[in-house]
């Protein structure tokens, strides 16, 4: 369903991980200003949480000095901040294997921050991401939509870590200034053993309605974050025998910020609305293997190798 110059048209389908035969989950959007935030902080910082099968989202708006911390005791794993505007500019300080690192980091990028204990400060007003699997369970607990996965949702497949990096976890930081898009290559993509981020770059105007990419993931979530303007998530679900179980197609208009939940199989493609900037940020849970089969597509595949 891709055209034929889109680089995804080259890609392999895997084998499908997830019970195709259960119940197809339904389309989730979250307009985090519509929403009370989960947690505040006393410098006025709000942050709200949503969560998918393996990944939970953290958005935070935090004014000037306001810090997030999070402690070995409950940070156990790896988790990804996404710094989505080259306004912002926040400290990170990391404690790892009797190891502290801190770097300041100024503008769109990712950073992938090791196990431990760490800090994210912001300086000037700042917004930004934070993206942790789902082992890190007293982040999935304040998460807006919990209840949605108090059972797990059997077409996804469920989450397997891929292996360590071998130079072992510290602090990456990847700019988006030092990773110039490629003619072929698809997106800006950086992945840990559990996540992968796919940042692009942001867009003028409405997307022309007759190049669409419909299409759909047999047994992964897709996780978009509206970070600028206003689109459209068109989504179709597919018919089973069981006819209690169609579904009319939706066009569910959202603003930003937000994120969008998109269940597999579901047949999906976002479309930018209206005039002005326009970006999305896609999360999955764990890294895509189609993707990362592609040689240089992942930009950081050789400090994460895949299994």
């Amino acid at each position: 369903m891709y055209s034929a110059t889109d680089p995804r048209s080259t890609l392999d389908a895997g084998t499908p991980a997830g019970d195709p035969n259960a119940p197809i989950a339904e389309l989730a959007t979250f307009g985090f200003l519509t929403m009370p935030p989960q947690e505040t902080t006393g410098r006025g910082g709000r942050t709200w949480y949503v969560r998918g099968q393996n990944m939970a989202i953290a958005y935070s708006r935090l004014p000037d000095g306001d810090t997030l911390r999070r402690t070995a005791a409950g940070q156990r794993e790896e988790y990804m901040i996404i710094v989505p505007d080259d306004a912002v500019t926040v400290e990170i300080t990391s404690s790892a294997g009797g190891r502290t690192e801190s770097r300041t980091v100024s503008g769109r990028g990712v950073v992938i921050v090791p196990p431990g204990d760490s800090t994210v400060t912001a300086r000037g007003e700042a917004e930004l991401f934070r993206v942790f699997d789902t082992r890190t369970e007293d982040v999935t607990a304040l998460c807006a939509n919990a209840a949605s996965y108090a059972e797990p949702h059997p077409r996804v497949a469920p989450l397997k870590p891929w292996p360590d990096p071998p130079a072992g976890h510290r602090l990456r930081v990847y700019l988006n200034a030092d990773h110039p898009r490629v003619p072929g290559r698809f997106g800006r993509l950086f992945r840990s053993s559990s996540l992968m981020v796919n940042f692009g770059d942001p867009s003028d105007g409405p997307r022309d309605p007759n190049r669409m990419s419909p299409h759909h993931h047999d047994d992964f979530e897709q996780c978009s974050l509206t970070v600028a303007g206003d689109y459209v998530h068109h989504v179709r679900t597919p018919w089973t025998s069981r006819l209690d179980q169609w579904r009319d197609d939706e066009h569910a208009r959202v603003s930003s910020p937000s994120a969008t939940i998109i269940p597999p199989p579901t047949v999906h493609t976002s479309q930018a609305m209206g005039a002005g900037r326009h970006l999305l940020i896609d999360v999955f849970s764990p890294p895509r293997a189609d993707f990362s089969a592609k040689p240089g597509w992942v930009l950081n595949a050789d400090e994460y190798p895949a299994p």
